[in-house]
C-alpha cells in the first residue's frame, strides 16, 4: 500500500506536464470513463427489463446511436464554446497588439523628437535607447552607441571627472538616488563642449526588478554662457557704482524724493548706508535737502523735465553726523510703471565749493588783511551812491592813510609791516557799525564807507578811530613796539561829490591836508 507522499512522487511526472496537454488528457480519460460507464451500465439496465438477445442487441444498436447523439452534442456545444472564446481571445490580442504597436510607435516618435536628451541604460550601464536630440548634442549616431558601456570615456575624458559621475550612475542603479537639476559638461564628438542638465532616476520591471535607468538631459550651454555675461556685467556695473565719487540713484518724483536704488557711494557721500535711504526706510532724501533750498531744487528740476531736458543742480544736504556739505546733482526724468522717476548721479562738491569761495574771497577782499579790495569797494561805493541818491539819505566816506608807515618796515622789516597792517586793519573794521563798509585801497590806504552819517556823525566816527589807533601800541613778534597814527579825510554825498569817483577825489585830497598840517588828525573835504 502506498503513501501520500509515494502518490504524490507518482504524480509528479503528471504534474510536469504543460497545461494544454494534461488539460487534453484530462478531457480524454473522463471520455473514455464516462464512455465505459455508459456501456456497462446501459447494458446491465436492459438485462434488467428484458432477456430477449434480439431485442437487447436492437435496443444496444439505438443505444450507441444515442450515446453518439449525446457525445456529439455535448462536444459541439463544447468546441463551440472553445472556438468563440479562442475568436474572443484573438481579437482581444489583435487589439492589444494593435495597441502595443500604436504604443511602441507613439513612444519611439515620442522619445526621438523630444527636444531634449533621452537615454536609458540597462543594469550593467549599456546603452538601450539613445534618442535623436542626445545624438545631436553629443555629435555620436545611435548606431555607435547602443550596447556600449564606455561612451563614459568619450563625453567625459578626465578620469577624475568622469569616475565623480560614473559613481553617481551606479548609485541611481544601486541605491535608487534621483537626480535633479544635476549639472555636468560633456565633450561633444567634434571636440566642443556642453553643459547639461539632468534628471536620472532607475525603473523597474513588472515583477519589481530593477532594469535600469533613465537620464533626461537639458542642453543650458548657451543659458548658462549667458547668465555668466550677465553676472559679468553685473559685477561690472557693481564695480563702477561702488568706484563712483558720488551717488548713483533711481527716485520717484514725490514729495520724499523716495529713493528705489541706491549705490553703496550713499555710505561715502552722506554717512547713512544705502538701506536706510531705500524707501524712506530710515530717512528721504527731500529730508537731508535744506529746507531753504528745497523748492528752489524742485523747480530747477520740473522745469528741466519739462522740457524733456537733464537736469544738473547744487544745493546743500546734512549729513548723518550733522555736517553739511554741497552736492551736484545731474540726471533726467524716466517713466516707471508709469510715474515718473529721476535717474542720475549725485557727487560731492565741497571742496569745490569751498574753492570757489576762497577764490570768490580773493576776488573781492585783501589777501594779507582780509577786507574788501578796491576793485569791490569801488563796485559797493557805487551802488550806497545810488542808493543814497534814490533814497535821498546821507553817505560819508573817510580815506585813511597809515602816518610814517614806510619807517617801520625799514626798521623792522616787511613782515612786521605786514603784521601792522593786520592789526591796524582789525582796529577799523571792530571800531565802526555792521552796516559800515572798510576796505584797503593800496599799500598803507585804507577807505571807510559809512551809509547815512552825515558831516558831523561822519566827523566823529573819523576821530574815534584816529584816537583809538594813536592810543595803542602794536607788539611787532621778535621787533619790539610800534605806535601808530593816521590821517583822514572826509567828504559827504552830495556836498563833496555826486558819483563814487567825485567823493574819492575829495576825500584823498582833505586826507593829504591832513598830511600837510602834520598828519594824525582828521580833514573835512573843502576846509
Amino acid at each position: 500500500m502506498t503513501t501520500g507522499q509515494e502518490r504524490f512522487r507518482s504524480m509528479e511526472p503528471f504534474e510536469e506536464l504543460p497545461s494544454p496537454l494534461r488539460r487534453a488528457l484530462t478531457i480524454s480519460g473522463v471520455y473514455a470513463l464516462v464512455g465505459v460507464l455508459w456501456i456497462l451500465g446501459s447494458d446491465q439496465l436492459l438485462l434488467v427489463f428484458t432477456r430477449d438477445v434480439d431485442a437487447v442487441a436492437g435496443l444496444q444498436t439505438w443505444k450507441g446511436w444515442a450515446f453518439v447523439l449525446m457525445t456529439s452534442c455535448l462536444f459541439f456545444g463544447l468546441t463551440f464554446r472553445q472556438f468563440r472564446r479562442y475568436q474572443e481571445v484573438m481579437e482581444i490580442n489583435r487589439q492589444q497588439a494593435e495597441q502595443i504597436l500604436d504604443l511602441s510607435q507613439f513612444r519611439e516618435s515620442i522619445i526621438d523628437n523630444a527636444s531634449t536628451w533621452i537615454n536609458v541604460l540597462d543594469t550593467d550601464a549599456r546603452v538601450v535607447v539613445w534618442n535623436k536630440a542626445a545624438e545631436q548634442i553629443s555629435g555620436y549616431p545611435r548606431e555607435e552607441i547602443v550596447g556600449r558601456d564606455d561612451l563614459w570615456e568619450w563625453l567625459y575624458p578626465d578620469d577624475a571627472y568622469r569616475q565623480s559621475i560614473v559613481e553617481r550612475a551606479q548609485e541611481i542603479l544601486d541605491h535608487g538616488l534621483e537626480l535633479e537639476a544635476f549639472e555636468t559638461c560633456i565633450r561633444t564628438r567634434e571636440g566642443g563642449y556642453r553643459r547639461l542638465s539632468w534628471n536620472s532616476r532607475r525603473f523597474f520591471d513588472g515583477e519589481g526588478r530593477v532594469n535600469g535607468s533613465i537620464a533626461i538631459a537639458t542642453d543650458v550651454t548657451e543659458q548658462r554662457a549667458a547668465e555668466r555675461e550677465l553676472q559679468q556685467r553685473e559685477r561690472q556695473l557693481a564695480n563702477l557704482m561702488d568706484n563712483l565719487p558720488g551717488m548713483a540713484y533711481r527716485s520717484l518724483f514725490d514729495e520724499h524724493w523716495t529713493m528705489r536704488f541706491v549705490s553703496s557711494g550713499c555710505r561715502a557721500l552722506t554717512g547713512y548706508e544705502p538701506s536706510d535711504l531705500l524707501d524712506n526706510r530710515t530717512v528721504s532724501w527731500a529730508q537731508l535737502i535744506n529746507p531753504d533750498d528745497s523748492a528752489r531744487v524742485t523747480r530747477e528740476v520740473e522745469d528741466a523735465i519739462g522740457l524733456g531736458e537733464p537736469f544738473a543742480v547744487e544745493y546743500p544736504i546734512r549729513r548723518r553726523d550733522g555736517t553739511t556739505i554741497w552736492v551736484w546733482e545731474k540726471g533726467r526724468g524716466v517713466d516707471d510703471s508709469g510715474r515718473l522717476a529721476l535717474e542720475g548721479l549725485i557727487l560731492d562738491i565741497n571742496s569745490r565749493k569751498h574753492l570757489e569761495e576762497e577764490l570768490s574771497e580773493l576776488a573781492t577782499h585783501d589777501a594779507l588783511t582780509g577786507l574788501l579790495n578796491r576793485r569791490e569797494m569801488e563796485v559797493r561805493l557805487k551802488e550806497e551812491v545810488q542808493r543814497a541818491e534814490r533814497y535821498g539819505h546821507s553817505l560819508a566816506m573817510l580815506w585813511i592813510d597809515l602816518d610814517h608807515f614806510k619807517a617801520v618796515n625799514d626798521e623792522h622789516g616787511h613782515a612786521a609791516g605786514d603784521h601792522v597792517l593786520r592789526r591796524l586793519s582789525e582796529m577799523l573794521e571792530t571800531s565802526v557799525r555792521a552796516v559800515d563798509r572798510v576796505a584797503r585801497y593800496g599799500g598803507e590806504e585804507f577807505i571807510v564807507l559809512l551809509p547815512e552819517r552825515n558831516r558831523l556823525e561822519a566827523w566823529e566816527t573819523a576821530e574815534r578811530l584816529r584816537e583809538r589807533v594813536c592810543s595803542q601800541t602794536i607788539r611787532v613778534p621778535g621787533s619790539g613796539s610800534v605806535s601808530l597814527s593816521i590821517s583822514i579825510g572826509l567828504a559827504v554825498f552830495p556836498e563833496h561829490g555826486t558819483s563814487g569817483e567825485a567823493l574819492c577825489d575829495a576825500a584823498d585830497r582833505a586826507m593829504y591836508r591832513a598830511k600837510d598840517a602834520g598828519r594824525n588828525r582828521v580833514c573835512v573835504a573843502g576846509e
